[in-house]
């Protein structure tokens, strides 16, 4: 099967022939025995087998599946590339952009600040930043900015691609920005949000983000990458794959501020590595994503290591209110001050997870944990494509994680 020959039939040009046997693409990580996580072998083989079934729609030049349960690494594999051009292979250790998957990690910076007593969620923005307070912005609270309700979802003004690499140009945009119904109206804020909470933390701090990035978080829990921006090594790069046309494009221009080709061309000029993007630029592998997930479970606890007060990680996923229609995704949503949250009969996360926090990533990566399933995962995707043939087949490695996932057996 080669992709090319359905990308073409989709309108895009991604070039990639799927061998016969899909483990000849395949690298696995350090897995533990599955007993050791509360399962058996067939529940891993059934995930397995769903995952190369997902990759096989070719619509994802490169994947990565990485799981654990019961604190146990039970399942860490890649399929594919990571650059497409040059047959470089996806590795378990390739750094993948997890695009909005990164505002959970700026949301508990803000949630350890809070903690250390140097911002109150409650407090006006402004009370930080005064510059924000002007144009219908004066009571806007920092827990707006983390719930999506801040009235800024998106920039109102045209700005070329190029300022993504600038984001002191978009932070200065926002901050004079007139909101829409701030505090009332929830509209998921795709970039915008971040900005602001970027700049906060380095108010209160005086550092970079990534500098108590790596304080309280990355070198703590022993991380290589996990970081706003990446350098000294090369990420899997991005592709534009799936159904092109006018309604996905008018829908993304919506959200993110312009069509998928665009959107993916930022994502892999250099320029977009070199800065930091606190809601879209966070580089980090498989296992990584869920070492930082699996904290949370814990409690804000990793190998005798205390990263978060147990409830400063219960405030943060604690629901911020019932699910309602989100204006910008059009679908109803629930969520915390930070994380996207699951919802009893189905959500992001699958079927039945009521429990589960995580955020989806540009446009089918997924971080997240599930303490009903005692399940940490990450899903990292290259192809972004919001219609085609991959669509049925992960709504399949949903549900097959979550039903295997359950324990052993899994039925």
């Amino acid at each position: 099967m080669s992709l090319l020959s359905l990308n073409r039939r989709f309108h895009t040009e991604t070039d990639l022939t799927l061998p016969k046997r899909l483990s000849t693409l395949s690298d696995r990580g350090p897995e533990v025995r599955p007993h050791r996580g509360g399962l058996e072998q067939a529940n891993i083989e059934r995930v397995w087998r769903s995952m190369k079934g997902f990759y096989a729609t070719g619509m994802n030049p490169g994947l990565a599946l990485t799981l654990r349960r019961q604190g146990e690494l039970v399942f860490d594999r890649t399929l594919g590339y990571a650059n497409l051009e040059t047959r470089i292979p996806l590795a378990v250790d390739t750094p993948v952009c997890l695009f909005s998957a990164s505002k959970v990690v700026t949301a508990m910076l803000i949630h350890h600040l809070a903690e250390q007593g140097l911002l109150d969620l409650e407090q006006r923005v402004s009370h930080y930043l005064p510059a924000y307070g002007c144009n219908g912005k004066e009571q806007t609270k920092i827990n707006h900015l983390l719930t999506h309700r801040a009235g800024i979802p998106r920039i109102r003004e045209t700005v070329s691609p190029e300022a993504m690499f600038n984001p002191d140009q978009l932070t200065e945009l926002l901050t004079r920005a007139e909101p829409d119904k701030p505090g009332r109206r929830q509209a998921y804020h795709a970039l915008t949000a971040g900005f602001i909470l970027g700049a906060l933390i380095e108010k209160v701090t005086g550092e970079s983000i990534n500098a108590v990035l790596d304080r309280v978080i990355r070198k703590p829990m022993g991380m290589t990458y996990f970081r706003f921006g990446i350098e000294g090594a090369e990420p899997a790069l991005n592709y534009a794959t799936g159904i092109k046309n006018r309604a996905v494009d008018a829908f993304l221009t919506y959200a993110v501020g312009g069509p998928l080709d665009e959107a993916v061309r930022v994502s892999n000029d250099p320029r977009f590595r070199q800065v930091s993007i606190p809601a879209g630029n966070m580089y980090a592998t498989g296992e990584e994503a869920t070492r930082f997930f699996q904290m949370l479970l814990n409690g804000g606890e990793w190998q005798g290591k205390q990263i978060f007060h147990p409830d400063t990680v219960k405030n943060a996923v604690a629901p911020a209110g019932p699910g309602r229609l989100d204006r910008t995704l059009m679908i109803p949503m629930r969520y915390s001050k930070g994380f996207m949250l699951g919802a009893r009969v189905l959500s992001l996360y699958g079927l039945a997870t009521e429990q589960a926090f995580g955020h989806l990533g540009f446009i089918s990566i997924y971080c997240w944990a599930d303490p009903q399933r005692q399940l940490s995962g990450a899903l990292l995707t290259t192809g972004k494509g919001i219609l085609g043939p991959h669509v049925p087949a992960l709504l399949r490695l949903q549900h097959v994680i979550n039903r295997e996932m359950r324990g052993a057996g899994g039925h």
